[in-house]
């Protein structure tokens, strides 16, 4: 058989399984939408539908890793039926999320992985808006950045689970690729100053330090905005990712820019709705301590004598009062576990005040 004619018969098979794989995903929706009609019922008898299930989500996701054979990684094909599931989802009732903007930010890129392409992104000025704009019913979920692996926590985010009565219902990571992006009218031997968001910046001092280390660094509100003040500028630069790159057509005078080549930040989905077990989860926690000798001690001794896995502490100024101070904590399990629990009521004898955050499905992708 020749070449031409063996590449004529797999095109031929080829598209006999699209055809296939055209009828099962409008299987798929059509099932969706018959969900939404029953959600729909349970509407009409007063009862408050849940459209969006993140524990069912990862759990999809999950089992079909585990199903896998290749030759596709498991991280393609999961990203591949993300995509099915939110245009699903998208028929039975479209998600709004809120994100920090503009079009264009690593925030953004997070919450269409973890959410999809299908649902309605919407971009908010600051941190703090995402709180209020959720708090308020607007959207039904926000993403916000919490930590940065080379820069570490990010107090606004912090500062605002403080302020705002939230549920952590998710998170997701990012790999963070930082490129230094110009403009079609910029003059790339007069750059004289470089925009991108303090945390960026910080991520790349010292590629800049080698690079550039007498051009001024500007801090602004987003990587995107960067991007957007530097199309209109002859001698400027911006360190962005590739969703503003793309999306102000700007050009890679340098790629992957990042101090640290593991370069990840870990997003967090906030929301008004509790999330149910699926076996590989985390907790997150805020507790205020009385200002003792031994504190630290007495908050982390349950953790340790239940054998619950700490996977991060982060420590802010209270609102309480001077020189007192709450602690963030993330940990492995379920705030329904019996274990988690009796850590949970240990720590609330001895803390002044005890939030749980939420419990939720650890990151799948």
């Amino acid at each position: 058989m020749s070449d031409e004619v063996q590449l004529k018969a797999l095109r031929t098979r080829i598209d006999s399984i699209d055809e296939k794989l055209l009828d099962l995903i409008s299987e798929r929706a059509r099932c969706a939408q018959t969900v939404a009609q029953v959600k729909q019922k349970s509407l009409a008898e007063g009862e408050s539908p849940v459209f969006y299930r993140p524990e069912r989500e990862a759990w999809v996701l999950k089992h079909i890793m585990e199903l896998n054979r290749g030759p596709l990684d498991n991280e393609e094909v999961a990203r591949l039926f993300r995509e099915i599931m939110s245009a699903c989802l998208a028929l039975e009732q479209p998600l709004k999320v809120a994100y920090l903007g503009p079009e264009g930010t690593f925030t953004q890129a997070a919450a269409l992985k973890h959410f999809g392409h299908s649902v309605v992104s919407v971009p908010m000025a600051a941190i703090d808006e995402i709180f209020r704009e959720v708090a308020a019913g607007a959207v039904q979920f926000g993403v916000v950045p919490v930590e940065n692996s080379t820069e570490g926590a990010i107090n606004h985010t912090l500062d605002s689970f403080l302020e705002h009565d939230m549920v952590i219902c998710g998170e997701v990571e990012l790999r963070i690729h930082h490129h230094l992006l110009v403009g079609e009218n910029t003059k790339t031997d007069k750059i004289s100053r470089v925009y991108s968001h303090a945390q960026s910046l910080a991520q790349c001092r010292k590629w800049l330090d080698a690079h550039y280390p007498n051009v001024e660094r500007v801090a602004v509100a987003s990587n995107a905005d960067a991007a957007k003040r530097v199309k209109s500028e002859w001698n400027s630069a911006a360190i962005a990712g590739d969703m503003a790159a793309e999306l102000y057509g700007l050009t890679r005078l340098a790629e992957k820019i990042e101090d640290r080549p593991d370069n990840s930040t870990r997003f967090l989905i906030i929301g008004n709705q509790a999330v149910p077990p699926t076996g590989d989860d985390k907790t997150s926690i805020i507790v205020s301590m009385r200002n003792k000798p031994g504190a630290l001690h007495h908050l982390l001794q349950p953790f340790h004598g239940n054998g619950i896995d700490l996977t991060r502490i982060e420590t802010r100024p209270s609102r309480s009062g001077k020189w007192t101070y709450a602690f963030f904590i993330d940990f492995l399990g379920h705030q329904s576990d019996p274990l988690i629990k009796d850590v949970l009521e240990k720590i609330n004898d001895e803390s002044v005040a005890l939030k749980v955050l939420g419990s939720y499905p650890k990151a799948v992708l």
